[in-house]
C-alpha cells in the first residue's frame, strides 16, 4: 500500500470482487427510488430508519465508526459489503463519501437505517467508481471520538538550522533517541505512528487521530518516506521536511510543497 493521503480518500472501501457468501443482503425492493416515507436532507441524502438503535448519543463528524453494511447500484447490482468480507468496518467518519459523514451522524448505536446516496454525495460519477445514487443499508455498532491531532511544529514552515540535510534534499531532525540496533532496509515492512502537516501547518494526515499505528512496505510509500525511515532505529522519533520531489511530486489532489512528517517507528518485519 501506499502512504495515503486519507483526507481525500473518495472511495467508502476498495472496490473489487466480492467474496461468495450467503451472508450479503439481497437488494432491498425500493433500491430503484427514494421512497415517499424516507427522510429527506436539504443536502438531497434520503434516509429510513429500519431498526431503532439503544445508544443515546450520535457520532459526530470527527468520530470513528465500526459498521456493517451493503452497498446496491440502483439496478440491485451489490458494489460493496462488509457481509461478503466476513467483518466489520472501521474508519474515520470524515474520511469517507459525503453522504456517509453525513448519514451516520443521524444514528445511535445499535441502529440500522437505509441510506439513497444522490451521487454528488458519492463518488460524483468519478471514471472507475458506481455511477449515480447509490443505497446502503448500515448498521452502527459502536463510534469513539479519536485523540486529537498533534498541533504542528514551531519549525514546521521552514527547515531549521539544526536538522540534517541528504544529498536528495531530505531534512530530518531526531526527537528522541531509540533502542533498537538495527535500521530498516528499503524492502522491509515497518509500523509506525506518524502526523504530517503542510507547511502553513494545517494536518492532513495523521495515524495518532485514527488511534492506530500504520504498517507498510517501505518501498511503496513516498519517496521521503522511503530514505528516511531507513535512518531510524526501533523506539525512535525524528521529523522529516520532504520536498515536493520526495513526496507527492505535485499530483492532483494530494499535499503540495514540502511536507513535514513527526514519525516514530514502532517495529520493523
Amino acid at each position: 500500500m501506499r502512504l495515503i493521503y486519507l483526507s481525500m480518500v473518495a472511495f467508502l472501501m476498495p472496490l473489487g470482487v466480492l467474496a461468495q457468501s450467503s451472508m450479503i443482503p439481497k437488494a432491498p425492493e425500493d433500491v430503484g427510488a427514494v421512497p415517499a416515507d424516507a427522510s429527506q436532507s436539504i443536502t438531497g441524502l434520503a434516509s429510513k430508519v429500519l431498526r431503532v438503535g439503544t445508544g443515546k448519543v450520535r457520532p459526530s463528524v470527527e468520530s470513528v465508526v465500526t459498521v456493517h453494511y451493503t452497498g446496491w447500484k440502483t439496478d440491485g447490482t451489490v458494489i460493496d459489503s462488509s457481509f461478503g468480507r466476513g467483518a466489520p468496518t472501521t474508519f474515520p467518519l470524515k474520511q469517507v463519501i459525503k453522504g456517509w459523514t453525513e448519514g451516520l451522524q443521524l444514528m445511535v448505536e445499535g441502529e440500522v437505517r437505509r441510506l439513497w446516496v444522490p451521487a454528488r454525495l458519492a463518488y460524483a460519477d468519478r471514471a472507475g467508481a458506481p455511477q449515480g445514487m447509490l443505497v446502503f443499508d448500515v448498521e452502527l455498532l459502536k463510534f469513539t471520538e479519536p485523540p486529537k491531532t498533534p498541533k504542528a511544529p514551531l519549525d514546521v514552515a521552514d527547515i531549521p538550522a539544526d536538522s540534517q540535510i541528504s544529498a536528495t534534499g531530505l531534512a530530518s531532525k531526531r526527537l528522541r533517541e531509540g533502542h533498537g540496533k538495527i535500521y530498516p532496509s528499503a524492502t522491509q515492512t515497518v509500523t509506525v505512528h506518524y502526523t504530517g502537516w503542510t507547511t502553513d501547518g494545517q494536518s492532513f494526515d495523521s495515524s495518532i487521530t485514527r488511534g492506530k499505528p500504520a504498517s507498510f512496505a517501505l518501498n511503496q510509500v513516498i519517496a521521503g518516506w522511503t530514505e528516511g525511515l531507513q535512518l531510524m532505529v526501533v523506539g525512535e522519533k525524528r521529523r522529516f521536511w520532504i520536498p515536493q520531489k520526495l513526496a507527492y511530486q505535485g499530483r492532483p489532489g494530494a499535499p503540495a510543497g514540502m511536507l513535514v512528517f513527526e514519525v516514530e517507528l514502532l517495529d520493523i518485519k
